[in-house]
């Protein structure tokens, strides 16, 4: 359980439940953010009930709703596929529990009900599109270290994934930043700050994660190519961490250590 002195206060209804794997940051660290960033109230079930608590076990919670057997759940939702998930309370007919899954989806829900998915409808397609592009870049990070097989472990693909972490590194990283480092640039109103406008929205949390991310797994890379994207380093990322939700979650037991989940930091694969 958190500490006393990092829990989240409580505000008002609805609340919102995020399931995911206890013990990593994963894809479910792009939800918390979101909550974090808005000071919204929200349960991390799996990580807020441990097995140790008294009362129901968070990670059984996850798997229940995991069941390869569920068709609907008892609440009428559709099945999903993976983690993470939100449950959001009250929100379906007859004040029923809401289950939806698919990062993006989730995000773009969050965004329109926290205020930080954009003013029109072009702001909105906008950030959504940008939330994308960054989780294609999280998502190639991730297959530095799996190339051939999701299931087998990194020491039985350690050839393979020095290939393709090489490539990485040389091309796909530099192709992804230039864009978003053109983004910032040309958004004059978000001075650095903000990819659209000048407010805070659901593509801002997102990039900073898989920055954050690749700056653990790739320390050397992240070093050497700073300079070339004096926006995305210089503003954009310190700009973000001094944000009075993000500093204040950053420096709680909340956030949740980068270990073996999405971005792994093996030396070999970084920049020698």
């Amino acid at each position: 359980m958190s500490s006393p002195s990092s829990k989240r206060q409580r505000t008002s209804a609805p609340i919102y439940e995020l399931l995911y794997y206890p013990g990593i940051p994963g894809r479910g660290e792009f939800i918390r953010l979101v909550f974090e960033a808005t000071g919204t109230e929200y349960t991390d079930v799996a990580n807020d009930h441990p097995p140790s608590d008294s009362g129901p076990n968070g990670y059984g919670v996850l798997q229940k709703a995991l069941s390869p057997d569920i068709t609907r759940d008892e609440f009428g939702n559709p099945p999903v596929f993976a983690p993470p998930m939100l449950r959001i309370v009250g929100a379906a007919k007859d004040g029923k529990p809401l289950l939806i899954h698919q990062t993006p989806n989730i995000l773009q829900y969050l965004g329109e009900k926290l205020g930080v998915g954009g003013s029109d409808e072009a702001e909105r397609l906008w950030i959504n599109q940008l939330a994308l592009t960054a989780l294609d870049l999280n998502n190639e990070c991730h297959d530095t270290h799996h190339p051939v097989a999701v299931m087998e472990y990194y020491e039985d693909q350690k050839d393979e994934a020095l290939k393709k972490a090489t490539d990485f590194r040389k091309s796909r990283i530099p192709k992804f930043f230039s864009y978003f480092e053109r983004t910032l640039r040309g958004n004059q109103e978000g001075g650095g700050e903000y990819l659209i406008s000048n407010k805070l929205s659901y593509a801002d949390t997102t990039l900073w994660q898989v920055i954050d991310g690749l700056k653990f797994a790739f320390p050397k890379e992240m070093e050497a190519r700073k300079a070339d994207y004096p926006l995305l380093f210089g503003t954009f990322y310190g700009a973000m961490k001094e944000r009075t939700g993000i500093k204040s979650y950053l420096e709680s037991d909340r956030r949740l250590k980068y270990s073996n989940g999405v971005f792994r930091h093996y030396p070999e694969l970084d920049r020698q």
